[in-house]
C-alpha cells in the first residue's frame, strides 16, 4: 500500500529519504549536521526534512539497527512518533550506549529509519471493572524467560 506524503527539503544538499531495498518499511533519514558523541552522551540531529502528513496517519522513526550493534547508538525516545498535524524540522534524540567509545556522525550519514503507518484514534470508555482475560494482570515477566520446551 503506498500513501503520498509532502515532503519539504530543508537542505537543498541532503538527499530525501529513501527505501534501500523493495518491501522495506523504513526509509533511511540523514544527519544534517556534524555530531561527535561521548559515552552516554545524547543530543538532537536534525534531518534537513519536513512532512506533511495526512490525518489517520503518522511517522515514526526507528534506531537503524546497524548502528546499533557496530557502534552503540540509540535513540532515547524510540521511536520517535511525528503527528500528522506536525509541520516541523524532524530530530533525532540519539544517544551513545558505548561505555568507552565516542561516536561520530558526519553531515549525510543515515542515522535513523522512518516509517509511515496509518493509526487510529481511540475513544476512551470508563467503566468501574475490565472485563477478564487469559493474561489477567500478569505484567512485565510474568511469562517467564524460558521456553517450555527447550532440551538442554
Amino acid at each position: 500500500m503506498k500513501v503520498q506524503v509532502l515532503i519539504q527539503r530543508l537542505d537543498e544538499h541532503l538527499p530525501l529519504p529513501t527505501y534501500e531495498h523493495p518491501g522495506d518499511a523504513g526509509m533511511d533519514i540523514f544527519a544534517r549536521v556534524d555530531v561527535t558523541l561521548k559515552p552516554g552522551e545524547r543530543v538532537l540531529v536534525p534531518t534537513g526534512i519536513a512532512l506533511a502528513l495526512s490525518p489517520g496517519f503518522a511517522a515514526f522513526v526507528h534506531p537503524r539497527s546497524g548502528l546499533a550493534l557496530r557502534q552503540g547508538l540509540g535513540m532515547v525516545n524510540a521511536p520517535g512518533v511525528i503527528d500528522a498535524g506536525y509541520r516541523g524540522e524532524i530530530g533525532v534524540i540519539v544517544i551513545n550506549h558505548d561505555q568507552h567509545e565516542t561516536i561520530t556522525l558526519a553531515r549525510g550519514d543515515r542515522i535513523a529509519q522512518l516509517v509511515i503507518a496509518p493509526v487510529s484514534q481511540a475513544e476512551l470508555i470508563e467503566v468501574s471493572e475490565l472485563p477478564g482475560s487469559h493474561r489477567g494482570q500478569g505484567g512485565f515477566g510474568s511469562t517467564g524467560t524460558r521456553a517450555t520446551t527447550v532440551d538442554s
